[in-house]
């Protein structure tokens, strides 16, 4: 990696960490600088102002994300146990976060309203990879005869990223796994129902 590259992908990591632990309109530019090391000037070098770095950082942090997910259930022979690896993914998210700070999709989610117009798409954007890739787990399934036929996958797919997200922010707020294992053990048991 080149030294801008290299630059670049450390003002990335670090900023997106900050932002994933302390918020978006929490973390400053200062807070940035002194956490990478660098003046404004190189990070300005690099992202045209603070929503482009915002932007940049949250993708950074979602495709973190999503590679340890493509991962995870690459190798797993059907749609019913693709869908419980990634339920096993998210159950991880309390006690071994992949990424400083948990879920940044539901970080960001909390934050951003009408007043960040340029985050809220990001995270628009971000949910619906989420989403179409269960979708598609789920169109596979039903092709390949692992799913019941003329399965509801957007109704599904949404249940099951509502449930996820809403169980990590319990389990984030009370300190501990119960509400995404009880949730996941309930996940399962639907994706049990779903299989032909």
């Amino acid at each position: 990696m080149r030294q801008p590259e290299a630059t670049k992908a450390t003002i990335l990591k670090r900023s997106g960490e900050l932002f994933n632990t302390h918020g978006y309109k929490a973390t400053s530019i200062s807070d940035i600088t002194t956490a990478t090391g660098l003046t404004k000037g190189a990070i300005y070098r690099h992202f045209k102002n603070k929503d482009h770095l915002e932007k940049e950082a949250l993708m950074n942090l979602s495709q973190v994300m999503f590679e340890q997910i493509r991962k995870r259930i690459k190798d797993q022979p059907t749609a019913s146990l693709k869908l419980k690896s990634l339920f096993g993914y998210f159950e991880t998210y309390i006690s071994k976060p992949p990424v400083k700070g948990g879920c940044p999709l539901l970080n960001v989610s909390t934050e951003v309203d009408d007043a960040h117009p340029i985050l809220r798409k990001q995270a628009i954007v971000i949910l619906d990879i989420l989403r179409d890739a269960i979708i598609k787990i789920l169109e596979n399934g039903m092709r390949y005869k692992q799913l019941k036929f003329n399965l509801q996958k957007e109704y599904y797919a949404s249940i099951i990223i509502a449930m996820l997200e809403g169980a990590i922010m319990m389990s984030k707020l009370r300190g501990n796994n119960n509400d995404i294992k009880m949730t996941i053990r309930h996940l399962e048991k639907l994706v049990d129902e779903l299989e032909a």
